[in-house]
């Protein structure tokens, strides 16, 4: 049957790939919409209202359902090589669900940049680390790549100026760094490893601190080519086969030895005992975690894994979750999607590449809001 001439030029077949990509049957996703046997047949289409329900159900740009056929996007199984099934399958449903956002982010910065990395270098084609690489010399060649002296870490003196600093420093790099809150305490932040994309999603709910450590340890992740979480229990590694084993040893090392060089460390650890008073009071001193300096005494056999394990779980529990619906939602966007994808946005919407409804589905906003979030944001704002 023909679509009606004001029908959305929707392929149908990106449609089905979008629904079975979220993990939903037609049956689970003809109770959220009606005709979507319809619209994956070509017999009909849906109006935008519902194109847009759609993509926020199946978690998919809008512009994905207009291309010509389905994106060739992996499942995000398949990248999660240092994860076995049954640790991947236990990962809460609404983390699941940021891991299709994130890819769906992944899609929108491929389409902003014309398919290139605006990065004048991206760091994990330009790193060639192995499995086999000792840690130090692996934190040492990040350090340098990144660019960033002691003293310049040290001068960003709040946890918040710390964590926005490293994340342009990443982007500089050619690794976007996007923000939300997991209403998942164990899940602290994912990557997922893409060719020319590579995207960090961190836990807005956790510390700053704790926020920073998660950044390089899925930098890690990344320079290994693959997609990797950061959660609180690791005991999952014990399950893994020898050299995905010695991939997270690696990665949970890093953040370490990146953020605090052995070097540095000595020099301030000296006449100091390895306890938690000493962890906090580094901690400041570096402007890091106090989970960072418990690392490095871990690896260093001064202090075992129970007492690793038990003090990351006190010192998370003593963050206190912050209040439904508090802060200013635009802020808080903001704050997750970052000044430099927000800045891209808006610069192709200001070079007439697409409309305002496209631009309100690339930052993750409702049409409505677009014109409070641009006067705030925007150019000129």
């Amino acid at each position: 049957m023909a679509q009606s001439t004001d029908a959305l030029p929707i392929t149908p077949a990106v449609v089905q790939w979008a629904r079975v990509r979220a993990g939903f049957s037609i049956e689970d996703a003809a109770k959220l919409f009606k005709k979507i046997a319809a619209w994956e047949a070509g017999e009909a289409a849906p109006s935008y209202p519902q194109l847009e329900q759609m993509a926020e159900k199946f978690k998919c740009p809008v512009a994905v359902f207009f291309f010509p056929s389905p994106p060739n996007v992996p499942s995000v199984e398949q990248s999660f090589r240092t994860l076995t099934a049954q640790d991947f399958a236990a990962i809460p449903r609404t983390v699941r669900t940021f891991l299709r956002r994130g890819q769906a982010m992944q899609l929108n910065l491929a389409e902003l940049n014309d398919g290139k990395n605006p990065a004048g270098r991206v760091i994990t084609r330009d790193l060639k680390v192995s499995a086999t690489a000792s840690l130090d010399s692996v934190a040492a060649q990040v350090r340098k790549y990144l660019g960033v002296s002691i003293k310049e870490q040290a001068s960003w003196k709040t946890p918040e100026r710390a964590l926005e600093a490293w994340r342009d420093v990443f982007a500089q790099v050619g690794v976007y760094v996007f923000k939300d809150a997991f209403h998942a305490t164990n899940y602290f932040g994912f990557c997922l490893y893409d060719d020319e994309f590579p995207i960090i999603y961190v836990n807005n709910s956790s510390s700053k601190t704790r926020q920073i450590f998660t950044l390089f340890h899925e930098l890690g992740h990344l320079l290994f080519h693959t997609s990797g979480i950061d959660v609180l229990n690791d005991e999952y590694i014990q399950h893994l086969p020898a050299n995905e084993q010695r991939i997270e040893v690696l990665c949970n090392g890093l953040a370490a030895r990146v953020l605090v060089p052995d070097d540095v460390f000595d020099s301030v650890m000296k006449g100091r005992a390895a306890d938690r008073e000493t962890a906090a009071a580094l901690a400041q001193h570096f402007g890091v975690s106090r989970e960072v300096i418990y690392r490095k005494l871990l690896d260093r056999g001064e202090i075992d894994a129970t007492e690793y394990t038990a003090a990351a779980k006190f010192w998370e529990s003593q963050i206190k979750p912050r209040e439904s619906g508090s802060g200013n939602y635009y802020n808080s966007h903001y704050a997750y999607l970052g000044s430099r994808y927000i800045d891209l946005a808006f610069t192709r919407y200001y070079q007439r590449r697409f409309d305002d409804l496209q631009l309100a589905e690339y930052l993750n906003i409702k049409p409505k809001n677009l014109p409070t979030f641009e006067a705030k944001f925007g150019a000129g704002a």
